[in-house]
Order: C-alpha cells, then sequence, then structure tokens
C-alpha cells in the first residue's frame, strides 16, 4: 500500500510539471503570437484578418446595398477565403486594404426608372416616387400623351444621369389641340356635337365590394394597346410589393411560369362569375382550393411573363368577360 501512494505521488508531480510546463508554453506563444485569419483572394494571399465574421459582414453588406446612391447590388463573382493560423504579435492585421481588393473586382449595378413615352425611353429618374410624381404630373396637367407613359425599372453597369420628376413633366408634356364643333342639320335646325376620345366600357354593377390590391399609379390603361386589347390594367409598384386580395373568394389559379404572358399569377373566384386576377407576380403565397378573405396578402410584385418592368397586372372578369378595373378602383 505504501508503495503505491509513493507510485501515485510520483505520478502527480510528473502531471503537475506537464500541466505546468504547458501552460508555460502556451503563456510564451501567447506572449509572442495571436489567432488570426490569413485571407486569400482567386488564390492569391491578400492579407490577414483578425475577426473574419466581422469582415465578411462588410463585404456582404457592400455586395447587396454598394457604398453611393442609386446603387441596386455589386456583384462579386470570387470571395475571399479564410483560414486560421499563428501570426507574430508585431505584424498588424489589414482588414481595409482586403476590403478594398474586394471592391476592385465587384461590377456595381444601378438602379434607375425610366420614364417611357410610347414604350421608348425618353428620361430617367432615381427613385419609383419620382417616377410616379412625373407620371401623375403629367395626368394633373392633361398632357396629349398621358396614356402612353410609363415607368420601367432598370439595371445598369453604368450610371445614368436622372433628372427631377418636374423636368420630366417640362419635357414630355404635349398640349391637347383644340377640337373642333362639327355641325350637322335637321329638322329643328343646325345642331352642334363636340368631338370626344374613345369611352371606358360600361360598368357593369358587382355583387361584391373591392379594395385596392396594391398603392401605385396606372402605367396602362384597359382597352386596346399596341394593336391588341389589353384586359386588365397595369399598376406601377417595386418588386416585392405585397399584393392583396380585392375581395374574399377562392383561389382557382396559382401558377408558376410564362403563363401565356401572364408570367406567375393568382386568380380568385368570388361567386356569381366574378374573378379578380394577378399577373407578373414575383412571389406567389396561396395555392389552388384556398380560401382567402379580402386584404389577405395573396402575391408579390414582379416583373415575370411578358413584362417590361416590376408592376401588377389586375384584370376583373364577369362570366368570363373581361372588365375595366378603373370602372371600380384607382
Amino acid at each position: 500500500m505504501k508503495k503505491l501512494l509513493i507510485h501515485v505521488r510520483s505520478w502527480v508531480k510528473v502531471i503537475s510539471l506537464i500541466f505546468i510546463a504547458s501552460m508555460l508554453i502556451i503563456a510564451g506563444f501567447s506572449f509572442i503570437y495571436k489567432p488570426t485569419y490569413s485571407v486569400t483572394l482567386n488564390g492569391e494571399f491578400i492579407g490577414y484578418t483578425k475577426n473574419k465574421s466581422s469582415l465578411q459582414s462588410k463585404i456582404n453588406d457592400y455586395i447587396d446595398n454598394g457604398d453611393g446612391e442609386n446603387i441596386a447590388f455589386v456583384q462579386v463573382d470570387d470571395l475571399p477565403e479564410y483560414s486560421l493560423c499563428l501570426l507574430k504579435k508585431d505584424i498588424q492585421t489589414n482588414d481595409d486594404e482586403i476590403f478594398a481588393k474586394v471592391k476592385q473586382i465587384g461590377t456595381t449595378y444601378y438602379r434607375y426608372y425610366a420614364i417611357l413615352d410610347d414604350e421608348e425611353e425618353k428620361l430617367y429618374v432615381a427613385t419609383f416616387e419620382e417616377a410616379e410624381k412625373a407620371v401623375e404630373g403629367l395626368k394633373e396637367k392633361n398632357s396629349k400623351n398621358k396614356e402612353e407613359v410609363s415607368i420601367l425599372e432598370k439595371y445598369s453597369a453604368e450610371p445614368k444621369e436622372v433628372v427631377s420628376s418636374e423636368e420630366v413633366i417640362s419635357k414630355l408634356y404635349e398640349k391637347v389641340e383644340a377640337q373642333k364643333a362639327t355641325t350637322t342639320k335637321s329638322s329643328s335646325g343646325p345642331v352642334r356635337y363636340a368631338s370626344s376620345s374613345n369611352t371606358s366600357s360600361k360598368k357593369i354593377p358587382l355583387s361584391i365590394g373591392l379594395i385596392k390590391p396594391i398603392s401605385g399609379t396606372v402605367t396602362s390603361r384597359f382597352g386596346s394597346r399596341w394593336g391588341s386589347n389589353h384586359k386588365g390594367i397595369d399598376i406601377g409598384a417595386a418588386k416585392g410589393t405585397k399584393i392583396k386580395a380585392s375581395a374574399g373568394g377562392t383561389v382557382v389559379t396559382s401558377s408558376y411560369g410564362y403563363n401565356g404572358g401572364y408570367g406567375n399569377y393568382v386568380v380568385i373566384s368570388h361567386g356569381n362569375g366574378i374573378e379578380t386576377a394577378y399577373g407578373h407576380c414575383s412571389e406567389l403565397y396561396v395555392k389552388v382550393g384556398q380560401k382567402v378573405s379580402q386584404g389577405d396578402v395573396i402575391a408579390a410584385v414582379g416583373n415575370t411573363g411578358r413584362s417590361y418592368g416590376n408592376h401588377l397586372h389586375l384584370e376583373i372578369r364577369v362570366n368570363g368577360v373581361a372588365q375595366n378595373p378603373q370602372n371600380y378602383l384607382y
């Protein structure tokens, strides 16, 4: 028993000495070295960082938002790679230089909004709000081209020269020519008829109340357009804007794809032969057969199908016949 105790004490002393030696070695390394990360880009060493999470977060934010005005995003094809290592304390990390090198290989894409007149890009503004303001201004002034003016969200690696909404209105405004009266004779003497523009289709009373699925500017109206019949209206809005059901009902279509030009779209049946359709969506949040209430979010604005910019195509159908949505909304 006594010999066993002697052996145990000896092993305790050895283990203690090993532990102390290990701590001294670690302390020595800690005094001379610091844990850090070496950073490479495309296989090339570009520096050291102490906190890779912080540096990568900064790079991710730059990719998502850029670092200037009207930037949509920055495309960076190759991201840095990190390897844990021990670095002498007298060697400095260089996060700013690493970040600068990542920026050098990035391609900046700018977001801007084109104002189109009869599908031709005329001028550019910086924000969707400015674009809406310009379109509404032309309508308020009763510009001759008010029905042909629309908005198109665009991205480009080259920045565009943007103008104010007031300048758009000033440059695109077209004065409506005075309409001449015509005279037709009748048995009771001359009668005057004033020329008139095309009127909207006759309003059919609906058995339900409707709400606007989104807020926004009507960029294309119901009826004849580009040599064909536009069966709804287009409402411009930013990508991802939530689309609400105009009335309660049952989802009869919820489809991703081109779908005859509608893109990703939803159709809701409200009973009595009444349907509403929502086209060009970026995301769909409902399924066929699902019951929805008025105001429920059913989709998000997008630019899918036969579309030239982010907007909602809205249709109202009665017994399969398209009605002018502006007889009920907007």
